[in-house]
């Protein structure tokens, strides 16, 4: 099992990294992740594109979940993990940084060359006329329209969703898109959709200016992020990973460190405590997203 001490000097020895992150990236934001240490599924798989294009009743449940924990997960903040890979771009170590993740955290805490894989989950588009508004407008929206809905508490799920069970969705109202009354969904890939071409191949072209790969938080079991592993792996890049339990790529893997993000990123560059300016980019940060 590789150390820290061997993390640290891979990281030492490439002067671009090209980053990946996903959802072990945010857990210490209070994100909850999806997989366990084996990469099998700890809850039911998250909602896919036809099911919520197609099922209106799936579709209320989606948002009701959503009306619920959005609560939380907009207010999250940027962890250690975040603001040590936005260090390591200060230092000029990683060139280009492709989340999976959809909570905007790498860019709160700094992060500038980043590309959201998934998109954005601040962010709400209309399936028909392809307006794009604040999630934090559709919030106020969905509560002025579902009052009775507004206290109920529930655990939180990944990506802003609440786990609210037994419950009838039937009478929750969806506001439609404002300008052409079509179906709004957040502005995120959904399982069942494409990550949108143009941001493949920008993905793509940063990773050819890669001279190796770091992986943090994730279980490359979504194709979505594997792909560009299986690409580096083809190039012969060298490839580190920092992530806890298995991931789809170990067989690719010239090395690997089991230890929790937040502490490792913070031990990696050598700052245990958040910035002095972290806490009001993450204030600005969190309310851009309300």
């Amino acid at each position: 099992m590789a150390e820290l001490s061997d993390l640290k000097a891979f990281v030492d020895k490439y002067e671009k990294l090209f980053a990946l992150t996903g959802a072990g990236c945010s857990t210490d934001s209070g994100i909850p992740d999806y997989r366990d240490a084996g990469g099998l599924w700890k809850r039911p798989p998250p909602m896919d594109f036809r099911s919520f294009m197609d099922y209106p009743l799936r579709r209320a449940r989606y948002w009701a979940r959503s009306m619920v924990g959005w609560r939380r997960f907009s207010a999250a903040r940027p962890n250690a993990a975040h603001f040590g890979l936005a260090e390591l771009e200060r230092r000029g170590r990683v060139a280009l940084l492709a989340t999976q993740n959809v909570d905007g955290l790498h860019q709160a805490a700094g992060s500038l060359h980043v590309i959201d894989l998934h998109g954005r989950l601040d962010r709400v588009r209309c399936m028909e006329c392809g307006l794009l508004r604040p999630r934090g407008e559709l919030q106020r929206e969905l509560e002025d329209l579902n009052p009775q809905w507004c206290n109920l508490e529930a655990a939180d799920a990944p990506d802003g969703d609440a786990e609210l069970e037994g419950l009838d969705f039937s009478s929750y109202a969806v506001p439609p898109c404002p300008r052409c009354g079509g179906i709004v969904k957040p502005d995120v890939v959904f399982f069942g959709e494409n990550v949108p071409r143009t941001r493949v191949e920008a993905t793509l072209a940063g990773l050819r200016q890669a001279d190796a790969v770091l992986v943090v938080g994730s279980s490359l079991m979504v194709y979505s992020g594997y792909r560009y592993i299986k690409a580096a792996a083809q190039d012969g890049l060298p490839i580190a990973a920092l992530n806890l339990g298995r991931t789809r790529a170990d067989g690719l893997l010239s090395l690997k460190v089991e230890q929790p993000c937040a502490a490792a990123l913070a031990w990696l560059t050598a700052s245990g405590a958040v910035p002095p300016d972290a806490a009001a980019a993450s204030d600005a940060a969190a309310l851009s997203r309300s």
